[in-house]
């Protein structure tokens, strides 16, 4: 399956027309920082649910090299053991090795043994799980391409991060120094640029009264000096430390700034699900078989309800499990996704127009990503690393069998 390689950024659109050049760092040498860099800045950490704390790097050297990188949606014994029969230096996962806080990681812990086989061999691992499913060109993006859904966009879209904005004059010889301590602190950063300031230049004046130690001026006298404004970003994360760097650098004793808490805009192509169309409508039946073929197969298959000759055009989906979404997908004809329980697809399919719901394997909503995630790889290191894509299935239903008893013949009861 092709896949159209994308990044996504925290930077609002507006901002992104004042910086120039391609999203994503492009390296040589590629190393398993580097490679984590590329990943974050396509898939931000701030999108990520405030309960999701286990993505990231849980294992390896951020200077080890890297030139081979194996992608799977779950890291487990199959996929790890994957990971050492190919040799790579890296395994990228969807989910992540460490869903909740755990005690130990000694090797003869489930999770520990993995952990160890994985050192031992010099391999990292990385995991993108809901910055990923929220994340531009991210795993719902992923699905939707796959099944033929275009003009998509958000069911439920993610705002940007909690940003402020940092106004502060300075003397004119100073404005360099004071901006490169603030962007050190964490300020004027957005995606892989740094060091974004806007500085004008203007004049300010100021008297120091009885009490005060001026670093410029004297007691009680006017003094009028050029000055630089600075304008920078931040993220509300990095506050306090950029205070602490405005206020130990900038010259004077009462520095003169502005901080603004920015509003929480939703973050441009970001947020869980997708909803689009079908470049040309199908019966649900058809819709269903369409399902079945795009996706890899799986024991448990896909399942749908629904009269099997409604007309679908519009499409919602959400890669993974997408109850939560339920109440959002009224517009839609129908609803892909995973992992609906019995009560809840009953309850909502009860209520007329309502859409038709199309269960897949969790697995097998998230495999089409691996394919994005390794060309957000390979476009950051260009001809310097191998992306393999794991095709073991890892779906925790391994085999199915249909019921076989009738109804019709009480004796069997």
């Amino acid at each position: 399956m092709e896949e159209v390689v994308g990044h996504s950024s925290i930077v609002p659109e507006n901002n992104r027309r004042g910086l120039p050049g391609r999203l994503g760092r492009v390296t040589t040498q590629a190393t398993v920082d580097s490679i984590t860099a590329s990943l974050w800045a396509a898939y931000p950490h701030s999108l990520a649910q405030e309960w999701d704390t286990g993505i990231g790097l849980t294992c390896g050297d951020p200077e080890d090299a890297v030139n081979k990188v194996l992608f799977a949606v779950d890291v487990d014994d199959r996929t790890v053991a994957q990971a050492l029969d190919l040799g790579v230096q890296m395994l990228i996962t969807h989910h992540p090795l460490l869903f909740a806080a755990v005690k130990s990681v000694a090797a003869n812990t489930p999770k520990g043994r993995l952990i160890h086989r994985m050192q031992r061999a010099g391999v990292a691992h990385f995991a993108a799980h809901t910055n990923a499913d929220c994340a531009a060109s991210g795993v719902s993006d992923a699905l939707a391409a796959g099944l033929g859904v275009i003009d998509t966009r958000p069911i439920e879209t993610s705002p940007m991060p909690p940003m402020d904005k940092l106004v502060v004059y300075v003397p004119r010889e100073n404005a360099a120094v004071l901006v490169e301590s603030l962007a050190a602190a964490g300020a004027g950063r957005f995606g892989d640029y740094a060091d974004a300031a806007f500085v004008s230049e203007g004049f300010g004046q100021f008297r120091p009264l009885p009490g005060a130690n001026p670093a410029i001026g004297e007691i009680n006298c006017l003094e009028r000096l050029a000055e630089s404004r600075i304008d920078m970003f931040l993220l509300r994360e990095h506050r306090d430390q950029v205070l602490r760097a405005l206020r130990a650098v900038h010259p004077y004793e009462e520095p003169g700034f502005d901080l603004t808490e920015i509003v929480r805009l939703p973050a441009p192509g970001a947020g869980l699900g997708r909803i689009g169309r079908l470049e040309k409508p199908l019966a649900l039946r058809d819709f269903v078989a369409l399902v079945a073929a795009k996706l890899p197969a799986t024991a448990a298959g896909v399942t749908a309800t629904g009269d099997p000759e409604r007309v679908i055009s519009t499409v919602a989906v959400c890669g993974g499990a997408g109850a939560s979404l339920l109440d959002r997908v009224g517009a839609a004809d129908a609803y892909v996704t995973a992992d609906l329980s019995h009560h809840t697809s009953a309850e909502f399919v009860a209520e007329s127009g309502r859409p038709a719901l199309v269960q897949v394997a969790h697995w097998a909503s998230e495999w089409p990503w691996l394919n994005r995630a390794a060309g957000v790889v390979r476009a950051a290191h260009p001809d310097a690393v191998e992306t393999v894509i794991s095709k073991i299935c890892t779906d925790a239903w391994t085999f199915h069998l249909p019921g076989s008893l009738d109804l019709g013949r009480e004796d069997r009861f």
